[in-house]
């Protein structure tokens, strides 16, 4: 949570006390009979408090995504999981078995060659997909948002 997020957290706590000793004290004046209306009235209150509170939250993550974006860069919390690299290099050896088969059947050594050659090529653009830093040279940084003259 962001200083700011505590700091309205903090508001909306002594704010929602304050409609809370209010409804109760309501209550005790008007007595029993308007008890349901005043719990709803509460309720409804702190209902929109959360509401404000989640739009906010979202609000502010819509934006961050919107920078990496607009920075070019890939997203800290992206897609690409280590499971799903891990699952991509496992699935593609597991069809280049019956892959080679074929191509190896079919065309002898150079379809295995072509077999194989298009198998890497894959697993080439997966892997410079997942992590654009693997196709730069060692001295580029024309896409390294951090890089400063």
């Amino acid at each position: 949570m962001t200083g700011m997020d505590a700091r309205d957290t903090r508001l909306g706590d002594t704010e929602l006390k304050k409609e809370l000793a209010a409804t109760l004290h309501a209550r005790r004046e008007l007595g029993e009979d308007y008890e349901s209306a005043l719990v709803e009235s509460f309720l409804e209150k702190v209902d929109q408090r959360i509401d404000g509170a989640v739009d906010r939250r979202v609000r502010r993550q819509v934006a961050e995504q919107q920078m990496v974006v607009a920075r070019g860069s890939r997203s800290p919390r992206s897609t690409d999981s280590w499971g799903e690299r891990y699952g991509f290099g496992v699935v593609s050896l597991v069809v280049a078995i019956p892959l080679s088969g074929i191509g190896g059947g079919v065309a002898e050594l150079p379809g295995l060659f072509v077999t194989w050659a298009g198998i890497v090529g894959v697993n080439v653009a997966w892997a410079l997909r997942t992590s654009p830093r693997l196709g730069r040279r060692k001295g580029d940084t024309s896409g390294d948002p951090g890089w400063q003259e």
